[in-house]
């Protein structure tokens, strides 16, 4: 015996039955404590027993076991990644149809189709996704630099021609002799305006969406804006879309609308590069991207 919790043998177990539970014990004891004999249901084992089974037989039939150089193939010869690509495959041609005609289609005849217009907007979110939401936001939100694609105000156009016409050229995009193109003089750092000039024409654009807080200096301003600026943004700043030149008379604002913004932005004039979709994605996905980001904001 070694202490309290010894095992002990019972020789009355045969056909001795345990009176609170009404079950037979096994013949083991603890400190006086009787083990029941209750063993687990035949159909729970059976049904483990069917499981080990089907087990070694899954590993058998299909690629299961890691080896030092590759894995168990399994005597049928399935491959996952054989099954993927059926399936992409399938699906390519189950789309070939519609594919095809999205590419004989003129643009501006797609809406005129509803089972062509869905496909082309799902393919076009899609596309934008995966191409465009890095720098446009996944809602086609925009940011400080990149446009948002939700209004109705556009650099360069928002005809759905407009559109297909940027995403396949870009814009300031290298080695496209068809890309949108126009850069802001950088009216500071070139010195072609003073420090008094460029604070006054900044007044004066704050003074076309009402706020500016200077109108002597909203006034002078004016002038510089007319000799300077008017030739892109167009009289009282409303904008040229045939040059990329922004409406400066409303709200909406690529580097900020804050006076400090402005100031910066006539100093050094940023510009955004956009890629040349038209090198990288094939004609039916361009045209997609297009229909898509016009039903976002476009209709002009």
């Amino acid at each position: 015996m070694s202490g309290d919790h010894d095992k002990q043998h019972d020789g009355q177990h045969n056909g001795h039955i345990d009176k609170v539970s009404g079950i037979e014990t096994t013949g083991h004891s603890w400190d006086g404590i009787r083990e029941l004999n209750n063993p687990l249901p035949r159909w729970w084992l059976w049904t483990w027993y069917a499981t080990i089974i089907w087990a070694i037989g899954f590993t058998i039939a299909y690629p299961a076991w890691p080896m030092i150089h590759g894995y168990t193939k399994g005597v049928l010869g399935y491959s996952q990644r054989a099954e993927v690509a059926r399936q992409v495959a399938a699906a390519k041609a189950g789309q070939s149809q519609l594919r095809n005609q999205l590419a004989k289609t003129p643009i501006k005849k797609i809406a005129d189709n509803p089972e062509l217009l869905r496909f082309a907007l799902a393919g076009g979110k899609a596309a934008f996704g995966d191409n465009c939401a890095p720098c446009h936001g996944r809602g086609a939100q925009g940011g400080v630099g990149y446009p948002n694609l939700n209004d109705d105000d556009w650099l360069w156009g928002g005809k759905i021609t407009d559109i297909l016409q940027t995403i396949t050229h870009g814009i300031r995009a290298p080695n496209d002799d068809d890309t949108r193109l126009n850069d802001m003089p950088k009216f500071g750092l070139d010195k072609m305006l003073d420090k008094k000039q460029i604070n006054d024409v900044a007044e004066y654009v704050l003074s076309l969406s009402g706020k500016s807080q200077d109108k002597a200096a909203a006034t002078r301003g004016k002038a510089v804006f007319d000799e300077q600026c008017v030739a892109c943004h167009g009289d009282n700043g409303k904008g040229m879309q045939e040059l990329g030149g922004p409406k400066l008379a409303d709200a909406i604002w690529l580097y900020g609308g804050t006076k400090a913004d402005i100031v910066r932005q006539i100093n050094i004039a940023r510009g955004g590069l956009m890629p040349a979709w038209g090198k990288r994605l094939d004609p039916v996905t361009i045209k997609s991207l297009a229909v898509y980001v016009y039903s976002l904001g476009g209709g002009q």
